[in-house]
């Protein structure tokens, strides 16, 4: 039987610092199944209390102690939370103490600088991707695709909406996609809207088995989602990435995360934002 834990992201702002942190560390334990608790905005003593007494009930419910992670500026708020009933990990205590004593220089101790509009410039750029990815998404303004940093081809549901948006919201990259139709299949060369942005194209594949099951959840039963329509689609994506010499990346066990982080790589393109 798996074992139960309540884990607390906790913050004065967001809270995305502490989920992204204590995700990656409590991913590393198998066996334990994790229940998730977010509470962002907690920026003073009186929501600390409230909230140091919800911990104390979990932990009495659950027979355990919650895990706690948490990103605080401010010393007084991070006191209040620090409880025997509870086991806290506070990122910015852990590691900005030793980055001063390193840069010979006190941080500054404000909140919300990591994800805040305060860097117009990147924040700007951020908005800009966003909406170029919705803009340019399946297809959509084929003409247009002169300004786009990277256009993702691939056949239906292989994974390119989902990819450039992460690609836009995370990296603020410009990021279209073009979807491969029976149409674009057999012909010789390159989709005639893509030819001239050859260059800039990264072609996503996807196993056949895996493509018919995305498939058949949104049209059941359909030739669309059909096992041997699936096959015969990928196999005609991956030729023309083939001939036409496109990079490419297999979808099926990839996150949208690493899609992204690689296909940043493998493209030589440099992120806009942080």
């Amino acid at each position: 039987m798996p074992q139960h834990r309540t884990v607390f992201f906790i913050s004065d702002r967001t809270g995305i610092t502490a989920e992204m942190l204590g995700h990656s560390l409590i991913t590393q334990f198998e066996g334990i199944e994790f229940k998730r608790i977010t509470l962002p905005f907690i920026d003073s003593q009186e929501k600390a209390q409230l909230v140091a007494e919800r911990i104390r009930q979990t932990g009495e419910v659950d027979g355990a102690r919650p895990l706690v992670f948490a990103t605080f500026v401010k010393d007084e708020i991070r006191e209040v939370l620090r409880i025997p009933e509870a086991h806290m990990v506070e990122f910015f205590e852990t590691f900005i103490a030793p980055l001063e004593a390193e840069l010979g220089k006190e941080s500054s101790h404000t909140v919300g600088k990591s994800h805040s509009i305060e860097n117009f410039h990147e924040y700007n750029a951020r908005i800009e991707a966003v909406n170029y990815a919705l803009a340019h998404d399946d297809g959509i303004k084929p003409a247009d695709l002169d300004t786009a940093d990277i256009v993702l081809v691939g056949v239906s549901r292989s994974g390119k909406t989902p990819t450039c948006l992460y690609l836009a919201l995370q990296y603020g990259i410009k990021a279209a996609n073009y979807p491969l139709t029976p149409d674009d299949f057999g012909q010789p060369g390159l989709p005639k809207p893509l030819q001239a942005f050859k260059h800039k194209l990264f072609g996503l594949t996807i196993v056949p088995e895996r493509l018919s099951q995305i498939r058949s959840e949104r049209k059941p039963d359909s030739r669309y989602a059909s096992l041997d329509n699936c096959r015969f689609e990928v196999a005609e994506a991956e030729a023309i990435y083939r001939n036409a010499g496109i990079p490419h990346l297999n979808t099926t066990s990839k996150s949208i995360e690493e899609l992204a982080s690689t296909i940043l790589h493998k493209a030589s393109l440099a992120r806009r934002i942080y």
